[in-house]
């Protein structure tokens, strides 16, 4: 199954929805929690190989954390937000190093292109100690961690493959974790800048719009990678599908009742649509009017909860 979502937990929903499922996919865990200021967050754990095939997943942990608006917002409900992210990012962190364990934080993106440029921006903010503790050591706690940060730019402007950069930094810093940021596509319009997914099983940069690079993950690093990604784009072919879901909506609405617009809903619909957009190159990645503003709200969530959980 195509999915064209980096989002685990919209791979879930599409699968169950073309499989006709009411019960959990066979190899998926998932639980719900809602918390105040409308943010709610959605753990998807993939369990083996059966819920791997599902989902076109990795083996592992999936949270998105999604809140209803991102810009513009009160100092306490970015609060909120950040304390969501850390602790979800230190849940992750715990499981794999200690405390006091070296961290390298990655920034994918190219930063020429708003809409691709979140991984770059959070780096501008990260709190990096690595050359504090070697040079400095006594304007540090003991116990303090070693921190560095990295913006590795695209292969379009480098000419060199992500993975390679990195991997010769890490061969060289030696972090005990990698956590990368990257901005993410999405099946919805509603998920647009709105939602944060952090996971640990690496990160395929430009996976989500058919420009696959080669993984960063412990396969090939040899360490763990934490991924945090934002939706930034969507696809033509979701934009229509979800207005025509919107339409037939207004049209049951009105109508009440009616089997063939009852069916067609039921249906997802966005293959055919993409079928349709392709061949006259219609098809394209659509952001938000606002995403300069949206780019830097997100950047500096990010970055926050980040430093708050190393």
């Amino acid at each position: 199954m195509l999915f064209r979502t980096d989002m685990a937990d919209e791979r879930r929903d599409v699968y169950k929805k073309a499989n006709k499922l009411e019960d959990e996919i066979e190899g998926i865990e998932c639980e719900t929690e809602d918390l105040k200021d409308e943010i709610r967050v959605t753990r998807v754990k993939i369990l083996n190989e059966k819920g791997e095939e599902a989902l076109n997943k990795k083996k592992g942990n999936y949270i998105t954390i999604d809140v209803k608006k991102i810009t513009n917002l009160p100092e306490e409900k970015q609060n909120n937000i950040i304390n969501s992210i850390s602790k979800e990012v230190k849940s992750l962190i715990n499981i794999h190093i200690k405390e006091d364990a070296e961290v390298l934080v990655v920034g994918l993106g190219n930063g020429n292109l708003v809409a691709d440029a979140l991984g770059t921006k959070v780096i501008e903010n990260i709190e990096v100690t690595r050359h504090i503790k070697k040079y400095c050591p006594e304007f540090l706690n003991e116990d303090e961690r070693e921190i560095s940060a990295i913006a590795p730019g695209v292969m379009g402007l480098t000419g060199i493959e992500t993975l390679e950069v990195v991997k010769g930094i890490v061969d060289n810093v030696k972090p005990k974790l990698l956590i990368v940021i990257d901005s993410l596509a999405s099946r919805s319009i509603e998920r647009i800048s709105k939602s944060i997914q952090i996971s640990d099983t690496g990160i395929i940069p430009g996976g989500g719009v058919g420009n696959a690079r080669k993984g960063l993950t412990k396969e090939s690093l040899g360490i763990p990678v934490i991924a945090i990604g934002i939706p930034t784009a969507v696809e033509t072919a979701v934009i229509v599908n979800d207005a025509l879901d919107l339409f037939i909506s207004k049209l049951q609405d009105e109508a009440r009742s009616n089997e063939y617009l009852n069916k067609l809903k039921e249906e997802d619909n966005y293959e055919e649509i993409k079928e349709a957009l392709v061949p006259g190159n219609y098809n394209l990645i659509v952001t938000p009017k606002e995403i300069d503003e949206l780019a830097d709200d997100m950047a500096l969530l990010v970055s926050e909860g980040i430093n708050m959980s190393l």
